[in-house]
């Protein structure tokens, strides 16, 4: 190639990357006053709400809790038991090949007590007595409702706003749209835990950043070994040899970028520098011993096994004071076809006191205001047994028709109790929540307008909530 045509070839690609990369806000001061703009504004020119929240702890019960034992009391079930559920109210419809091929629908009402708790005199059932005692402290949504009724696109519409694979997760718009508060820390972290065996699996793209630039994705941290793989020098490599390596290793990247100018090798150049950061900060963060032993106390014995539910909401709290922008935690097993009763109480026993530990702390600490916590599952159970029911034993289906969460911190309207189901807990009865209205209204308390928080890709602008969602008023402070 001539001289010329290769610096004619070379300013096309400059001029390629500097349009694209300002369009996209990498890297250049048009992006960042396009980002100044979409924090800044609501649509109309009107200024936009100032955020109550810094950062989010995403508290994700993988495989759907059932509210109908947990959250969304429904006494005159009682004397409906073994009872079919009226046509009525099934309305034709959709079921899982689980259960459409019963005769049967018999209504199983839980067999757990509730009671109402604190001046909000929210009903909470006696599985969570913990959760209960912060009722106060508590937003509970009683009318979510979601349109996928099976486990993988139900869980990656809550975590995407899509049902496709692909999309970026919530974790990676945050840090595409507000960065990091840490240098030395990813601005997105994913915490995984199981009680029982099985349950759902958990795929890497459920915190990826889809086609957003890889470095917003979530880094996951193991129970094992190094949290972050490859995190320790290998043997006879010293600090300052790898420190050497990653030195020379930036050069040669920088001549790529220099002639290539693919943002993805500025992605990795930053990688790898945090990558060497977090060899300091790592090892700091997951090392509970500077933790007294009444703060301990409110996780639960569980706790000091690390990779447990409680070790990670307490790593949870230590990541978010150290300026982690998102902060998500799956814990799976919460799939009960059969033997609720006996099932639900091991992952309530296993996540309720650390799940109100973790509020107790963030709020001891001056921490909740500006941090917003979520508790939620993919989708609900079916007030119908699967399979056989008796006085003491039941299972339940997937059901998208509703289906209860919770949130608490920043930005969110404590000690309220909205929406409601019907008498079965099957339909939505009164101010529906869909999934896309719950992450407009969590986006919102980060003041961010979801409506402009976008990045184009093959053409098309895309969001968190697609061409959705709306913001629920009620629910904010």
């Amino acid at each position: 190639m001539s001289e010329s045509v290769g610096s004619l070839w070379q300013e096309k690609i400059s001029r390629r990357l500097f349009l694209g990369r300002s369009s996209l806000g990498i890297g250049t001061g048009v992006g960042t006053a396009a980002l100044a703009t979409l924090l800044g504004e609501e649509a109309g020119g009107q200024p936009a709400r100032a955020p109550r929240a810094r950062r989010v702890i995403y508290l994700c019960q993988s495989g759907a809790p059932s509210q109908l034992d947990l959250f969304d009391h429904k006494p005159g079930l009682v004397a409906r038991f073994g009872q079919p559920l009226p046509e009525s109210i099934r309305r034709g419809q959709r079921l899982t090949t689980m259960t459409s091929g019963q005769k049967q629908f018999p209504v199983a009402p839980s067999v757990f007590r509730f009671r109402r708790h604190g001046h909000s005199g929210a009903m909470i059932s006696e599985l969570l007595p913990f959760t209960a005692r912060m009722a106060d402290e508590l937003c509970l949504v009683r009318s979510m409702h979601t349109e996928a009724i099976n486990h993988d696109p139900a869980i990656t519409l809550l975590q995407t706003g899509s049902q496709q694979a692909g999309r970026p997760s919530f974790g990676a718009w945050l840090s595409y749209g507000l960065g990091s508060e840490n240098r030395n820390l990813p601005s997105f972290v994913a915490l995984t835990s199981w009680s029982l065996k099985g349950g759902q699996p958990l795929y890497d793209r459920l915190w990826g950043s889809g086609f957003l630039p890889t470095r917003h994705q979530g880094v996951r941290f193991r129970a094992v070994g190094d949290p972050v793989l490859f995190l320790s020098n290998p043997p006879g490599i010293a600090s300052g040899l790898r420190r050497e390596l990653l030195d020379d290793v930036a050069r040669l990247n920088r001549l790529k970028l220099d002639s290539f100018g693919d943002p993805e090798i500025e992605t990795r150049m930053a990688q790898y520098e945090l990558a060497f950061r977090m060899q300091t900060s790592v090892p700091e963060l997951v090392d509970f011993s500077d933790e007294p032993r009444h703060v301990l106390d409110l996780y639960g014995p569980d706790v000091a096994r690390r990779g447990s539910y409680a070790s990670n909401c307490l790593l949870a709290r230590r990541l978010s004071e150290r300026g982690v922008r998102f902060i998500q935690l799956f814990h799976r097993g919460w799939d009960q076809h059969s033997n609720l009763p006996r099932d639900i109480r091991e992952l309530c026993r296993a996540t309720d006191q650390p799940s109100a530990g973790l509020l107790r702390d963030l709020k001891q600490r001056g921490l909740l205001d500006d941090t917003l916590v979520i508790w939620a599952g993919e989708f609900g159970r079916t007030v119908y047994s699967q399979g056989e029911l008796t006085s003491t034993n039941y299972g339940r289906d997937h059901h998208p028709r509703c289906f209860s969460m919770w949130m608490a911190g920043g930005g969110v309207r404590a000690g309220t109790t909205y929406g409601a189901t019907d008498d079965f807990s099957y339909n939505v009865a009164e101010n529906g929540v869909h999934v896309h209205d719950l992450n407009a209204t969590l986006l919102h308390c980060l003041g961010i307008d979801h409506r402009r928080l976008t990045f184009k890709y093959q053409g098309r602008h895309h969001r968190l909530t697609d061409v959705h969602g709306r913001i629920v008023e009620p629910l904010l402070a």
